[in-house]
């Protein structure tokens, strides 16, 4: 693909903007970067702060804990972070710098602050509204649709920003809809390396620490470890091992950055952590890494564009058939094992439910990079799953689109239910 192609350039910006670094599960700091900004915007320490936030962000905060807070969890410990010791200006890394004496404070403050939490009157999927207040002065920030798209800052009766909220492609916005997995495997293997060997190798960096951390300490459920311990060290399981570990790190308070893909740290460590170790256990050159991450991402950004970003289907899935890709390539170095090993792999796991970001996302994953393997082994080994096989059609576009449909579409009455559930209605 030639470096004048506009597809060219829109992977490249699609991959500037998706790849970016977050400390800590991106919906409670969505909630504490729209607080840090409310404080921001307020001039000074709240004693009012109020939270209304969609469903799906209620389901993703309940039960993680918030980095920074001395083990808290939840929307309440989200916000005060942010609006105590948030840096307004550092995006998804609005709590990443928290100084130990403003830890501290945490739990003094909490106490002699109101905090409200209530559910959002909104359609959107991805909805915050932080409302903050001391004496006579309100501030109020709106997130919409993404974790850190203010879409409205206003101070008493004066709006200080607005823009309008917009379901369809933005102004400025690359054009995701211009992916396809032929696109995306042509753009791979000749894209200049030079125009995204920063990114990538932050993501190696940033995702391999974090591993290594959830292998090395006690974290959640240590399904990490628990694989390697229970089924050895063979390289199916440290492909799921390294991803899962990564997870349970990230997911039960640990202090460092990810690299993210489609707004999630799970998923930017699923797509790359497995292709990371099987490239270490093939001898892959540095360059066949970058090419198979390339592969691995934009696949997972395909496939996630139809499903939104939050939803009732695991987003892990989406990325275990990304790395599957991924893996298959450095393997084979063929297209049609790729595609294959997509719609294989997506056969296999699709359905399993998102019930919010907690320790068991470390299990999903590790089932999720469990069906990328086997969809490129299945191929690898003569077998493939054929149009009319339930949701599987021919041609691995169509198979993607439907995909996306079950996700979007058909699980949304099960989005409902699952975050009734998580609330007690």
């Amino acid at each position: 693909m030639e470096k004048s192609n506009k597809t060219y350039k829109a992977y490249i910006e699609i991959l500037k903007r998706e790849l970016v670094p977050a400390m800590g599960c991106t919906e409670p700091i969505a909630i504490a970067y729209c607080a840090a900004k409310a404080r921001e915007a307020l001039g000074g320490l709240p004693d009012h702060i109020t939270v209304a936030a969609s469903g799906n962000i209620i389901k993703n905060v309940k039960s993680v804990i918030v980095p920074n807070t001395n083990g808290r969890k939840g929307i309440e410990a989200a916000a005060a972070i942010g609006v105590l010791a948030g840096d307004a200006n550092a995006a998804l890394e609005v709590i990443a710098h928290v100084k130990p004496e403003e830890k501290e404070k945490l739990g003094n403050y909490m106490d002699n602050t109101t905090i409200t939490v209530e559910a959002a009157q909104s359609d959107h999927v991805l909805d915050i509204i932080v409302t903050v207040s001391r004496g006579n002065d309100t501030a109020q920030v709106q997130v919409v649709n993404e974790h850190t798209n203010i879409v409205k800052i206003r101070k008493n009766d004066t709006i200080l920003f607005e823009k309008e909220i917009i379901d369809t492609v933005e102004t400025g916005k690359p054009d995701y809809e211009c992916m396809t997995i032929e696109d995306i495997f042509d753009f791979a293997m000749t894209c200049d390396l030079d125009d995204v060997k920063e990114l990538l190798d932050r993501q190696i960096k940033y995702n391999t620490a974090i591993s290594d951390e959830g292998l090395k300490n006690d974290y959640g459920a240590n399904i990490g470890k628990t694989l390697l311990k229970a089924y050895g060290n063979d390289i199916h399981i440290r492909a799921r091992a390294r991803a899962a570990a990564g997870s349970d790190a990230r997911m039960n308070g640990c202090e460092m950055p990810v690299v993210i893909n489609s707004g999630s740290g799970n998923q930017g460590m699923t797509v790359s952590l497995p292709v990371i170790e099987y490239a270490k256990e093939l001898g892959s050159t540095q360059e066949e890494l970058y090419r198979a991450l390339l592969l691995s991402n934009l696949v997972t950004l395909h496939e996630k564009e139809g499903i939104g970003r939050l939803s009732a289907y695991c987003g892990a899935i989406s990325a275990g058939a990304g790395a599957g890709a991924g893996i298959a390539w450095l393997c084979s170095k063929d297209y049609e094992t790729v595609i294959h090993t997509i719609v294989n792999a997506l056969a296999i796991t699709s359905g399993i439910v998102c019930d919010g970001a907690k320790a068991s996302c470390a299990a999903k994953i590790s089932a999720a990079v469990d069906a990328g393997i086997m969809g490129f082994e299945m191929y690898r080994n003569g077998q493939q799953f054929y149009g009319g096989d339930g949701l599987v059609l021919k041609g691995v576009e169509n198979t993607i689109r439907n995909i996306s449909r079950l996700g979007r579409i058909g699980m949304k009455e099960t989005d409902k239910e699952i975050i009734k559930m998580m609330i007690g209605q």
